[in-house]
């Protein structure tokens, strides 16, 4: 059950002097602050194979950072996406494959 919320006269008072662009202006600044809260949280399960040095080096800094490496891998696609026509910071190099010697 949510909570009743009172108002008192004197806010009462000072909302009916509100002009309509100011009334828009504060819901407009309601929406913004309380759209993160109001997302779905629903995540899905994925499955990603990395190198095993890849992987630990990138826990292992997570870690020294005190964040989750999970949270981290979010937050830097959460970033990438902000800025999609940057291109990736350091473009991962193609794979070499050497072959043993006869």
């Amino acid at each position: 059950m949510r909570p009743v919320q009172y108002f008192s006269e004197e806010y009462l008072e000072r909302c009916r002097e509100l002009s309509p662009e100011q009334i828009l202006a504060f819901l407009d600044d309601f929406q913004a602050l309380h759209a993160a809260a109001t997302m779905p949280r629903k995540s899905r399960l994925i499955s990603l194979r990395l190198p095993e040095p890849l992987l630990a080096a990138f826990r292992t800094r997570a870690s020294l950072a005190g964040v989750p490496y999970q949270t981290q891998i979010k937050r830097l696609m959460s970033a990438w996406l902000a800025a999609p026509d940057d291109p990736a910071p350091h473009p991962a190099p193609p794979p070499t494959r050497t072959l043993p010697d006869r």
